[in-house]
């Protein structure tokens, strides 16, 4: 092994405690959004330092965007991670602060930043800061949206990886055949628009989805797929787009749209997947974690 491949293993080491706060199916990306921020800013400064008064901004913003549907205040949402990290090890506070407590965040110019030991190592090879912020999101998000939080942390999504990310032994591993099994099973177009682009007789711009995120436990089986296209599949997992309980699309009402083009999305809203005979809808299991998981807002009105 190389250093750098040592200092990454290492640093997701001490980060795995982030992995098992996320249980039972329910999301919860707030302090891996909190260390993505500070891994930005180091990257960009040379220091994780993040004063609480940027902190009740942006990670406010990035749980928003990012996190489950919450109906806590934006910046209770970020207060909550901002304080409670100290007990993973690896993020400290200048000063000692109640836990999910605002008053003394804002009064007392607090900031926070990685743990010394973790700083020095991360500062050691800033080359693998990128590498790290890769693994983590892609440890919590799938890569329609990792690339979307990467960018909103100040990551250019498109960069290489300068090292393979770490496996460990229990990680796990997506079934080889699964997406061209969803893509059959729903004769290669998508169950939401019915686009079923080729070239040379392959799908162009198909994708298989996860109903429920495989980062999340879903499983690859096919009551836990769909073949959606590009757009769909994206606004899918951003929770723009849903099903209800009988099947059907649903639009958010926080989605909108100007143009033609865009608003087409809206004529979604209530069509009824119609799977190939012998292809399994998604279960309702799959659907209500959606739902409840991923799914902005309300649905639109009938």
């Amino acid at each position: 092994m190389t250093d750098g491949v040592v200092v990454v293993a290492d640093v997701l080491d001490r980060l795995s405690s982030l992995r098992q706060h996320q249980r039972d199916g329910k999301r919860s990306p707030h302090k891996p959004l909190l260390v993505l921020l500070a891994l930005g800013r180091l990257a960009a400064t040379g220091s994780s330092r993040l004063p609480w008064s940027a902190a009740e901004t942006r990670l406010a913003e990035l749980i928003g965007e990012f996190g489950p549907p919450s109906k806590t205040g934006a910046a209770q949402s970020a207060a909550y991670p901002f304080t409670r990290l100290r007990a993973d090890g690896v993020w400290t506070l200048d000063r000692d602060v109640e836990m999910d407590n605002l008053r003394p965040l804002r009064a007392g110019a607090v900031t926070g930043q990685f743990e010394a030991s973790l700083e020095a190592a991360l500062r050691s090879r800033p080359e693998v800061v990128a590498t790290v912020a890769r693994a983590l999101v892609d440890s919590h998000f799938p890569p329609t949206v990792g690339a979307d939080v990467l960018a909103a942390v100040g990551f250019d999504p498109e960069a290489p990886a300068l090292f393979p990310a770490a496996e460990t032994a229990t990680e796990r591993r997506r079934r080889a055949t699964w997406r061209a099994d969803v893509l059959e099973a729903w004769d290669r177009q998508c169950a939401f628009c019915g686009y079923d682009g080729q070239a040379a007789g392959v799908p162009v711009g198909i994708e298989a989805a996860h109903v429920r995120w495989f980062a999340v436990d879903g499983p690859d089986d096919l009551d836990n797929g769909l073949a959606l296209c590009m757009l769909h599949h994206k606004l899918f997992d951003r929770g723009m787009l849903g099903l209800d309980d009988d099947r059907a699309v649903v639009v958010s009402s926080s989605f909108s749209a100007r143009t033609p083009a865009g608003r087409a999305v809206y004529d979604l809203h209530g069509r009824r997947l119609a799977a190939r005979p012998g292809t399994p809808l998604p279960a309702h299991a799959h659907v209500s974690w959606h739902r409840d998981q991923v799914f902005k807002g309300m649905a639109l009105a009938v």
